[in-house]
């Protein structure tokens, strides 16, 4: 047990539903109380880390591992049930997230190629293909995140890993299943079985139709090269390909459906923003890495302390849970000037809602390109767009994003 010297945060304001409409004003409180909090219900017990200087560290401290997985999922189970969860534990433990170097380094290898910038550039016409379709699918009065949030990202990162169209439906339930499960702070055991299922039944998908296909036919997509590199000796068959082909899937639609839904809302409610884009379109790219930093759509990322050291002057045990408050860093004063204000021409956002160091995340070119698109196209197509009716937030404090946007125009 940790020896508790720092301030303690309630876990109440993490799901309550005021939290969960507006962290923000609760981050404040907790930056301006101290730099590190201990909360024990928070999965457990964790140490909640507030400002961008001691988040940014976290995110590149040797000592705190990414390897977090074990507990976590096991403690969800039911006394008898730890052996129905083995299979989403295998796969879970084998995803690059939750890996640290060695095995983090060789993953990451094996998979930066085909996200090159010149690979993420030649999305480009399929990214607004695709959204100019959606688009004209939508019709005048429409929810943006039925429309075009979810199907566009799913759909972009099935064409990079040549996922078929007719499994959109079920890759989309699978994934809130999965988002559903990580984004709680104490899993019900509703959640915790529901997870499971997705993630074997995603993990089944490749397994049977996807990776035979690729292994008969190779190509030029990620699936390809990520059975090159099993067959080189570079990935390991079995859990550890399953596990990148599955994360891929559902990182590369989790992430930018909740970005599509904060960015739309954000411009439509401070209205002279999407103003200013409609007039000076060239801050498009500045614009999207502001909204990142606005409002996060990951809110946190965890880590394991390795062995007891001293951290923002606590002294951190080997096995603690260390929780680094992306959300709350990007809102900190000292690193940003006036941080609650929306700024499509803020100098250098620098926001860390990709995560730093290591573990940064490797499609964050390709969230940011899907972004700017969909935004592009809606300040030339839609320019009168508003928001038009009442919008319904997602009941995680993780994932931070919007289960529906009505908007008209």
């Amino acid at each position: 047990m940790s020896a508790v010297l720092a301030p303690r945060a309630s876990v109440a304001p993490f799901v309550d539903l005021e939290f969960l409409q507006d962290p923000y004003p609760a981050y404040r409180e907790l930056r301006e109380a101290g730099p590190i909090h201990w909360s024990e219900e928070f999965f457990g017990g964790a140490w909640l880390l507030t400002r961008h200087a001691d988040v940014e560290a976290a995110l590149r401290d040797p000592r705190l591992s990414a390897r977090r997985t074990g507990g976590w999922v096991m403690r969800a189970a039911e006394p008898d049930g730890r052996a129905e969860l083995t299979p989403m534990q295998r796969l879970f433990t084998r995803c690059l997230p939750f890996l640290d170097a060695p095995d983090h380094t060789r993953l990451r290898k094996v998979l930066q190629p085909a996200f090159r910038p010149d690979r993420i550039q030649a999305l480009k016409p399929v990214t607004q293909a695709l959204i100019d379709e959606l688009l004209d699918e939508a019709g005048p009065h429409f929810d943006f995140m039925d429309k075009l949030a979810r199907p566009l990202p799913a759909r972009v990162i099935a064409k990079l890993m040549d996922v078929d169209a007719s499994v959109y439906g079920d890759f989309t339930a699978w994934s809130e299943d999965i988002a559903a499960f990580l984004g709680s702070v104490n899993p019900t055991q509703a959640e915790v079985r529901a997870a499971q299922r997705s993630v074997v039944a995603l993990a089944g998908y490749f397994e049977r139709e996807l990776l035979p296909r690729r292994r008969r036919e190779p190509g030029d997509d990620l699936l390809s090269g990520l059975l090159a590199a099993q067959a080189d000796g570079s990935v390991e068959d079995g859990a550890e390909l399953l596990a990148q082909c599955a994360m891929l899937l559902f990182a590369g639609y989790e992430t930018t459906r909740h970005l599509l839904g904060n960015a739309v809302h954000a411009l439509l409610t401070e209205r002279e923003q999407w103003e200013r884009l409609r007039a000076e379109p060239e801050l498009l790219p500045n614009a999207v890495r502001e909204l990142l930093r606005h409002d996060t759509p990951v809110q946190w990322s965890g880590r394991r302390a390795m062995a007891d050291f001293t951290l923002c002057g606590q002294r951190v045990r080997r096995g603690d849970l260390v929780l680094a408050l992306i959300g709350s860093a990007n809102r900190d004063p000292a690193r940003h000037e006036f941080p609650e204000q929306l700024d499509v021409a803020r100098a250098n956002p620098g926001a860390l809602a990709f995560g730093t160091g290591p573990h940064v995340c490797l499609g964050a070119s390709l969230t940011q390109l899907e972004t700017q698109t969909v935004l592009a196209t809606l300040l030339r197509r839609r320019p009168e767009l508003d928001l038009a009716g009442i919008a319904i937030r997602t009941q995680s404090p993780l994932y931070r994003g919007f289960m529906r946007l009505p908007v008209a125009g």
